[in-house]
């Protein structure tokens, strides 16, 4: 590796690392919201997702190329873009944003971070190949974290419990979809993103609008709103797809999978949600455990390459 190379690999890395703390970050921030400044979920997940896409759509404006690819997509581009926005943003967001409302931040993250396991079970059996040593592995270290974080002290809720397995179901399906549709390389990342998070924040807003009413929203929780929608979406994804661009799925991987253990520290700080000792070693098991599933699927993916 050239020095200029090695120089650009560490940049992404701390990019990468940046983007993470970012995302963990959110958790307690959609919890100020809620909590303190007394946002409906399924309003907040909509507003939020509404103003990236509306910064996006301003930058995608301003290309002639990224123009013309969205004017050329067909019908059935258009219905599948359309299916991963309601899967990923509509279902997955508002469904985190119901769990992050009715229990512990960490709870939840623990839940949603099953997502690679599931990704990757699904895609061995549509694949029919068999699991890798180490996905067994992470697949058992999941199971023994979670019933150790279970039997601690933070707890949770049925409604919250519910919420993160639609968020996780909706998550994994939207990943899957995604990965079908970038696959073939017909369509440029960020029309995926800007189409596929217009139709879900639209149709997220709407959702919210009619269940929970038009919400009175305070100065701060604007500034928590465009916030989030702001520097923990709209630059938070453009950091990350930059920092790809020189990182190996599996580096990749393992930067994302320090999610867990971040949100953990965070609520621990921010939101007195003090873990006990069960709570710590199920967090660290499940942290290793999804590491390992992940890296696992991007080791046979490169491969596949």
């Amino acid at each position: 590796m050239t020095e200029l190379a090695s120089r650009e690999h560490t940049r992404a890395v701390l990019v990468g690392l940046f983007v993470t703390v970012l995302w963990a970050s959110s958790w307690v921030m959609i919890r100020w919201g809620l909590d303190d400044e007394g946002l409906s979920p399924l309003v907040f997940a909509g507003i939020r997702y509404l103003l990236a896409f509306v910064l996006l759509s301003v930058l995608v404006a301003g290309s002639v190329r990224l123009r013309a690819e969205i004017r050329s997509l067909d019908r059935a581009r258009w219905a599948g873009l359309g299916l991963l926005g309601l899967m990923l943003v509509a279902v997955a967001q508002g469904a985190q944003f119901v769990a992050i409302d009715s229990q512990p931040a960490a709870t939840s993250s623990l839940i949603l971070s099953l997502t690679p396991l599931i990704v990757a079970g699904a895609s061995t059996v549509a694949l029919s190949e068999r699991p890798s040593g180490r996905q067994v592995l992470g697949a058992c270290l999941i199971v023994i974290g979670a019933v150790a974080y279970f039997s601690g002290e933070l707890g949770f809720t049925v409604v919250g419990v519910i919420a993160s397995i639609v968020g996780l179901l909706a998550n994994s399906g939207g990943t899957l979809l995604g990965r079908g549709l970038n696959r073939r390389r017909d369509i440029s990342a960020v029309v995926v993103t800007v189409v596929s998070m217009g139709v879900g924040a639209l149709a997220l807003t709407i959702t919210g609008l009619a269940v929970e009413g038009m919400p009175s929203i305070a100065p701060r929780a604007w500034l928590i709103i465009i916030w989030l929608a702001v520097v923990n979406t709209a630059l938070a994804f453009t950091l990350w797809n930059r920092s790809l661009q020189h990182l190996s799925a599996t580096e990749s991987s393992a930067i994302n999978s320090t999610m867990l253990i971040l949100i953990g520290l965070l609520a621990w700080l921010f939101l007195d949600e003090t873990p006990g000792p069960l709570d710590i070693i199920g967090i660290v098991a499940v942290t290793m455990g999804v590491y390992l599933a992940q890296a696992s699927r991007a080791t046979r993916e490169r491969t596949d390459e």
